[in-house]
C-alpha cells in the first residue's frame, strides 16, 4: 500500500494513494482527494529528524577519494530541510555548488530504542526516496546538507517492500539524462545494520526517516534543471531547481 499525505482546504489528510488520488484511512472519512485538483502532496510523514547515512556505496569512496568506514557515517537533517514531491527545490545563494543524491529512506512507525536488526522489519512504516541535496562548497556537513529545501521526501511511503531483504534497483535522471543507476546490494552497510545502529545512540519517534546512502554522484543542478529519482517498488521523486531562488 502507498501511504500519502495531501493538504487540502481543511489541513493535512493522511490515506492510500491509488493513480493520483488519496483515500483517507480515517474510517469515518470517504471522501476521496485528487492530487493537483484537490490539493498537493505533502512530505509522507512528519519526522523529528533525517538520519542520513553517507560514504556508503564503494563507487562514492572512489569518487570522493574516502576511505572506506569501519561503522555507519552518518548526519542530521532537521525538520525544516523537507520538501514535498514536486515542490521546487531552492538554490541558496551561499552556494555556487548544488548536487543531489537520490537514495532509498525507511520511514520508523514507532518509539524504539536499541533495535536488533531482527527486529528492524517491525518498527519500519515502510520506505519512501529522499535526495540528499548538498552544497558542495560549504564548510562542513551541517552547512553543505542541513539547509532549508535540502530534503526533498517523497512522493508516498511504500508499506509492502521490505528493503532488509530485497535488492532493490534505482537510477536518477537530471533534465532527461540518466546520471545514477545502482542496486541496493551494493550498499557497504545494509537496511538492519543502519537502522540497528543508529538506534543504539537515539530514540526513534514515529515518522523519523532514516536514508541509506546513494552511489557516485555525477555532476551539479542548476535552475530549471528536474532530479527524478526512482527506486524500484516504491515510485519516482520529482522535483525541480528553482529559476528564481538565487
Amino acid at each position: 500500500m502507498r501511504l500519502a499525505r495531501i493538504e487540502t482546504e481543511d489541513g493535512p489528510v493522511v490515506g492510500r494513494y491509488e493513480d493520483g488520488v488519496v483515500h483517507p484511512t480515517d474510517d469515518t472519512d470517504d471522501s476521496t482527494y485528487e492530487v493537483g485538483v484537490d490539493g498537493d502532496l505533502l512530505p509522507p510523514c512528519e519526522p523529528t529528524a533525517l538520519y542520513c547515512v553517507g560514504r556508503n556505496y564503494a563507487e562514492t569512496l572512489e569518487q570522493m577519494e574516502y576511505e572506506r568506514p569501519e561503522e555507519p557515517d552518518f548526519f542530521i537533517k532537521p525538520p525544516a530541510s523537507l520538501l514535498a514531491h514536486e515542490e521546487p527545490i531552492p538554490y541558496p545563494a551561499f552556494t555556487d555548488e548544488l548536487t543531489y543524491a537520490g537514495e532509498l529512506a525507511a520511514v520508523i512507525d514507532e518509539e524504539c530504542h536499541d533495535v536488533t536488526e531482527d527486529e528492524v522489519s517491525e518498527v519500519v512504516r515502510g520506505y519512501t526516496i529522499m535526495n540528499d541535496v548538498d552544497a558542495l562548497d560549504q564548510q562542513g556537513r551541517t552547512a553543505r546538507k542541513a539547509f532549508d529545501g535540502s530534503g526533498p521526501l517523497g512522493p508516498w511511503i511504500e508499506t509492502e517492500l521490505d528493503a532488509t531483504d530485497t535488492e532493490i534497483e534505482m537510477h536518477t535522471d537530471v533534465a532527461g539524462e540518466r546520471r545514477q543507476e545502482a542496486t541496493t546490494d551494493l550498499m557497504l552497510f545494509d537496511v538492519a545494520e543502519i537502522i540497528s545502529y543508529l538506534s543504539k545512540r537515539f530514540t526513534f519517534r514515529p515518522g523519523d526517516v532514516v536514508a541509506f546512502g546513494s552511489p557516485a554522484n555525477p555532476g551539479l543542478v542548476e535552475p530549471g534543471d528536474t532530479v527524478e529519482i526512482t527506486y524500484e517498488g516504491v515510485g519516482t521523486l520529482r522535483n525541480t531547481v528553482a529559476e528564481t531562488s538565487r
